[in-house]
């Protein structure tokens, strides 16, 4: 068998006694003919190989350039030089691919993240994106693990839907009709009854919709997958193409969903900080690294490390919409015209106020509910007080809002009159209404932006360098 590796991360965790262990990865530096620093993956941590002078042929040498890739064979042996504590003694070296180590990109110094991105295909061979890309990886796990534990059913929800849940009309279509002689009806509209599906398609925004069916049948769902919006939106919040995660309850109000939210938030943070501490603890040095280039003002006040201990080990401040407007009202900031947005009740609280409430105000998230209905999408429920919703978003340091949701109008008449004053189709969404027609109940659910939540964490302060190949307005490169 070929591939008979032990990872460097389990490796760093011996005690070396000699132990014949065969190692595989990418060579980082190669230093006085005889130290290989070499990186798998699984940890920033490089292992040093020892070929001793005079065992391995000068041609050999000559071929450990940056980002060659090694297969080494050895004995594991104390190391007597400092910053770690063994290497590995080889006895053979074989080289499984060559790198031209001038043109490789990513020489031995510091890039910055916007050339890094111009390279994306490479990026994550740095510290800083193999730290991130576990890191993912980690929430994605705990995401899973969280709602399996409580006995939620992982429902794939369609990519390709007719159906807008937001009604924000920035979709992405999909079709087979050819662009250069696409059929049209009398009118002059674009006759779909040529096309693969019969009927105008789009990539989907949300799976909220068909994921409210299957939580009125299994009781609680969760999905978690890719959503599009066609917004041109070039910002460092935005991307074309995202992962969204998306639990559906039935059997809950809005206090119930703030406190599965919150739960879910807090279980996240800590699975991270459990098994993925080295990362972690990198990225809080790089984050502290990068704010002493930044005025003071908008250096954090905690370092990454402390805000995820502050957050994961605090409860979130509830309060109401309305008291969020009083808020920035009677805030310094709003009396010295620092806003950039008008606060007045009504008006949706932008990234700018989210983050004023968050880190200035309450310094530590916080959950708004209650807000305007005239602000928010047609499927939440009314409170009767006929003004405002039962809808509820987390907002977070250093990003804003993070989830967003609300108890859903299980109400037949409420719910087909909001969609006519806000002329959503009745007649499309028929399947939607069943659920309200058969059985209905009180049900709830939330989005959860999974590239936000990476953020946070990572404290990487541009969403496009927490998802492996960003898609973003003219930017479809890899």
């Amino acid at each position: 068998m070929f591939n008979q590796r032990v990872k460097i991360k389990e490796l760093l965790s011996w005690k070396p006694e000699q132990q014949e262990v065969t190692v595989m990865g990418w060579v980082r530096s190669f230093r006085n003919n005889q130290f290989i620093a070499l990186n798998d993956g699984s940890t920033n941590q490089n292992l040093q190989v020892f070929a001793e002078l005079g065992r391995f042929d000068e041609q050999l040498l000559k071929r450990f350039t940056t980002s060659a890739s090694l297969k080494v064979s050895g004995a594991l042996i104390p190391s007597l030089g400092k910053g770690q504590t063994m290497e590995l003694k080889a006895t053979s070296i074989e080289v499984l691919g060559d790198s031209d180590g001038e043109a490789y990109p990513l020489q031995p110094k510091k890039h910055s993240l916007e050339f890094l991105r111009e390279i994306a295909h490479l990026r994550f061979r740095t510290n800083t994106f193999s730290s991130v890309f576990r890191v993912r990886h980690s929430l994605a796990f705990a995401t899973h693990q969280f709602f399996n534990s409580k006995g939620f059913v992982y429902l794939h929800t369609p990519i390709i839907t007719a159906s807008d849940a937001e009604g924000a009309g920035e979709m992405f279509k999909v079709t087979t009709l050819p662009f250069d002689n696409t059929p049209r009806k009398d009118d002059g509209s674009v006759d779909f009854a040529e096309d693969f599906f019969g009927k105008a398609t789009n990539l989907t925004v949300s799976g909220q919709l068909e994921g409210e069916l299957g939580a009125t049948a299994l009781g609680e769902i969760y999905t978690f997958g890719p959503t599009f919006r066609a917004e041109n939106s070039n910002t460092s919040r935005h991307l074309a193409e995202f992962w969204m995660i998306e639990p559906e309850m039935a059997f809950y109000d809005l206090e119930d969903n703030m406190n599965l939210a919150e739960e879910f938030i807090h279980y996240l943070i800590r699975y991270v900080m459990e098994n993925n501490a080295q990362d972690i603890e990198f990225l809080s040095q790089r984050l502290t690294e990068e704010e002493k280039q930044w005025p003071q003002d908008k250096r954090s006040e905690m370092t990454l490390l402390e805000k995820l201990h502050f957050v994961s080990g605090n409860t979130f401040e509830r309060i109401t919409y309305t008291e969020a407007i009083e808020i920035l009202v009677n805030s310094p900031a709003y009396k010295k015209k620092k806003f950039q947005y008008e606060v007045k009740w009504g008006t949706d609280l932008q990234s700018e106020h989210e983050r004023y409430l968050v880190e200035k105000h309450f310094k530590k998230p916080v959950i708004v509910s209650n807000y305007p209905k005239d602000i928010k999408a047609f499927y939440m429920r009314q409170n009767d007080d006929g003004k405002t919703v039962a809808a509820m978003d987390i907002l977070a340091p250093g990003i804003g809002e993070i989830v967003g949701g609300s108890q859903r109008e299980e109400r037949l008449d409420k719910l087909t009159e909001r969609m006519n004053q806000m002329h959503i189709p009745v007649e499309e969404l028929w399947w939607y209404l069943d659920t309200r027609k058969f059985g209905t109940v009180p049900h709830a659910g939330f989005g959860l932006g999974f590239e936000r939540m990476v953020q946070f964490v990572t404290g990487m302060t541009n969403i496009r360098d927490v998802i492996a190949f960003p898609r973003a307005p003219k930017q479809a490169e890899f």
